[in-house]
């Protein structure tokens, strides 16, 4: 029986490494990947990348399979403007909570953090809380510095000191990509309502 799977956002960095590793353990995992550009470096026959407006609920329930096992935010970045951090942060993470509650779904996904912006953790937090007052059960995960599968931006230069540093203060220790996505998988897959 397939599993459908909705990643909104589900083309970037972690997005890519959830489906891969959910690939490689369930075989009737079926990918529902929504994102502004419709542009994923995965393809094949249970990935679906669609090129779609995440604030626009009609266009998002026109793509979507009749049932859905799991929904992900894993939209998100700083934002130094009120406006715009609402839109990539708050606003997909509402969306997920609609097709929660409308599909009925087993369980929501989410990524938070330990690293990063005072005010970005913050509303990773905020939002976080607000999931959690939801009837559909919340997975969610809180990494410092995410690393590993190929990464090399500017941030993963820095891996090497914060593996240092993260000896003395953990919430400063960067972890690998794999292991976040694992332990993502397996808290929707133990969440049930």
């Amino acid at each position: 029986m397939t599993t459908n799977i909705v990643l909104l956002g589900g083309n970037g960095y972690i997005g890519r490494e959830l489906t891969k590793r959910w690939q490689q353990t369930d075989s009737d995992a079926e990918f529902w990947i929504l994102s502004r550009s419709g542009r994923n470096q995965l393809t094949g026959s249970k990935i679906h990348n669609y090129a779609v407006n995440i604030e626009n609920l009609s266009a998002v329930k026109a793509i979507l399979p009749i049932e859905i096992a799991y929904v992900v935010d894993l939209i998100g970045r700083p934002e130094k403007d009120p406006a715009a951090s609402k839109a990539v942060n708050d606003d997909p993470a509402k969306m997920m909570a609609t097709i929660a509650t409308e599909y009925h779904v087993q369980a929501m996904g989410f990524v938070g953090g330990k690293l990063g912006p005072k005010q970005f953790l913050m509303t990773k937090t905020r939002i976080i809380e607000q999931l959690q007052k939801s009837s559909v059960p919340l997975a969610f995960v809180e990494p410092t510095l995410v690393y590993g599968a190929g990464r090399s931006d500017s941030m993963s230069k820095l891996v090497p000191l914060l593996k240092v540093v993260g000896t003395i203060i953990p919430n400063m220790k960067p972890v690998l990509v794999d292991n976040v996505v694992d332990e993502l998988r397996e808290k929707l897959l133990a969440t049930t309502h």
